[in-house]
């Protein structure tokens, strides 16, 4: 299930938003888009265990978790921090997950920055036997495959396509399935500029830009300017959004279109992707430090 939903905007200024978050109901957005080729690749070579990574909200957790139930796989969850050991019924992300049969493995977060390294692999192998590896958020050739399908025949009237960046492989395969005439804009949900590299690596287009004015202070950062533009787009939608990432940067788009970044007539496509799930566990945070909570049920 797939809808664009259409807002009107001075300037003659039209910003469409596309709900991939409606895709599945629990593998949402871009994690069914990364996940499908990873999915079939593991097949292909025969696994039966999916192993990744992912911090204790993680959409990508949630996903892999539930693809792994819905497919026939066995799955390990690498979770960052290891004082989420006894924590699990306390996070709606890891609960979620563990009901869907996910194993975890609490790592430190200095473990956890090690990752990629071949040694920290060959001590997984060892522990948990052959794997098929997903990597952090399931970004990879197989993931960068899935997201150049998001764009359709339909998308070519837009002037730019917008989407919240994570570790770089949706913005990578919208710029690998963009019309020479658009322009992908990315809004990373992390601070730095460090992300450029990472999509280069993938990218094969030169026409997008990443704008990294509206991380609200780094990852899983929220504030309550945030939460009430989140809260009020959705009273005026119907539209919910996720803190963490589509929520950035629609509120990153509509702010930019305030201060006429966009030229007149502009064409604006938004691309909703998931994380929808996140919410809940963002809302324990919130409620723990007596903030306005995202008044969204999902």
């Amino acid at each position: 299930m797939n809808q664009q939903v259409s807002i009107k905007f001075p300037n003659s200024i039209e910003v469409q938003i596309k709900r991939e978050d409606l895709l599945h109901p629990f593998i949402s957005g871009n994690k069914f888009r990364k996940l499908k080729y990873n999915i079939l690749q593991a097949k292909a070579e025969n696994k039966e265990t999916l192993l990744t990574f992912g911090g204790a909200f993680s959409n990508h957790i949630a996903a892999a978790a539930y693809a792994g139930k819905e497919y026939g796989f066995k799955t390990i969850g690498i979770i960052r921090g290891d004082e989420l050991r006894d924590k699990i019924t306390e996070n709606p992300t890891l609960q979620f997950a563990q009901e869907c049969g996910m194993q975890f493995k609490f790592v430190t977060r200095e473990d956890y920055r090690h990752k990629t390294d071949a040694d920290f692999i060959a001590n997984l192998k060892q522990e948990f036997g052959d794997f098929y590896l997903v990597p952090e958020g399931g970004t990879n050739e197989f993931a960068i495959k899935g997201c150049e399908e998001i764009l359709t025949q339909e998308d070519a009237q837009f002037d730019f396509v917008c989407c919240a960046v994570g570790t770089g492989g949706t913005i990578s395969g919208l710029i690998n399935s963009v019309l020479p005439h658009q322009k992908v804009l990315g809004f990373p949900a992390l601070k730095g500029d460090f992300l450029k590299e990472d999509i280069r690596k993938f990218a094969r287009n030169s026409n997008w830009e990443l704008i990294t004015d509206y991380h609200f202070g780094g990852y899983g950062k929220v504030n309550p300017e945030l939460i009430a533009f989140i809260n009020q787009f959705f009273e005026e939608t119907e539209i919910p959004l996720d803190p963490i990432y589509t929520g950035k940067m629609v509120f990153g788009v509509m702010d930019l279109i305030q201060k006429n970044y966009f030229r007149e007539n502009s064409k604006i496509l938004l691309i909703h992707t998931g994380g929808l799930q996140g919410i809940a566990g963002m809302n324990v945070k919130l409620k723990n430090k007596h903030l306005p909570i995202i008044a969204i049920d999902v």
